[in-house]
């Protein structure tokens, strides 16, 4: 059946990283967790291997714990940058950063956190295509779900800084050994739902056909 193109291409071009517009205050149902996870499922995997898993919190105590290890990761970093785009005098990455040392204050108070992770774990000195293979099995599960979300009225946003601490929230989490995290996503509910598009470079400049 063909697709409602105006509706799909709305999606594509508004599921934002939703930070200061998450609401701290309405639970989000497991149901709507659910839903968004029978789809993301549906994403390609290399070699169909299937190896993604998903550990969705919503325990305070457990919230808090990773949120803590976010802060640790990501306090110094997040405040450097933060002032160099203030220096910088660009307002979208002033915005942006804004945004992230918000997201950094509040995570622990996010209804839900999802945190995708892979069976398995590549090598040191992996090369590159299977390590992009592996890691090319979660990232459009990833980008499926927040799309999901978007259109079931939650924001999402994609970080990884936790991944410093790996270890000790993989210990909260009581993950195995062999169950590697890729990223941490807040979910919840937006404030409105009137995401726009953002300002990206003409396809002109950074598109190459053929030859660099």
């Amino acid at each position: 059946m063909p697709f409602d193109l105006s509706a799909t291409d709305e999606l594509l071009s508004t599921t934002r990283a939703v930070r200061k517009r998450l609401d701290l205050n309405k639970p989000v149902p497991r149901k709507l967790i659910e839903e968004c996870l029978e789809l993301a499922v549906q994403a390609p995997t290399g070699s169909n291997s299937q190896g993604w898993r998903w550990v969705v919190v919503d325990d305070a105590g457990q919230k808090k714990a990773l949120a803590d290890l976010y802060r640790k990761a990501a306090t110094g970093y997040l405040t450097a940058a933060g002032e160099q785009a203030k220096s910088s005098g660009n307002a979208q990455q002033q915005r942006v950063f804004s945004s992230a040392i918000y997201l950094m204050d509040h995570l622990h108070e996010v209804p839900v956190h999802l945190i995708p992770c892979l069976e398995g774990r590549p090598p040191a000195n992996t090369p590159l295509p299977m390590l992009a293979g592996f890691y090319g099995s979660i990232f459009p599960a990833v980008w499926s779900f927040q799309l999901a979300a978007r259109s079931r009225g939650l924001g999402t946003a994609l970080t990884t800084l936790h991944l410093a601490h790996e270890k000790e929230a993989a210990e909260i989490l009581g993950l195995p050994d062999n169950i590697l995290q890729v990223a941490l996503l807040p979910v919840a509910f937006t404030k409105g739902e009137d995401f726009k598009r953002a300002e990206r470079p003409p396809i002109a400049k950074i598109m190459h056909w053929n030859r660099w």
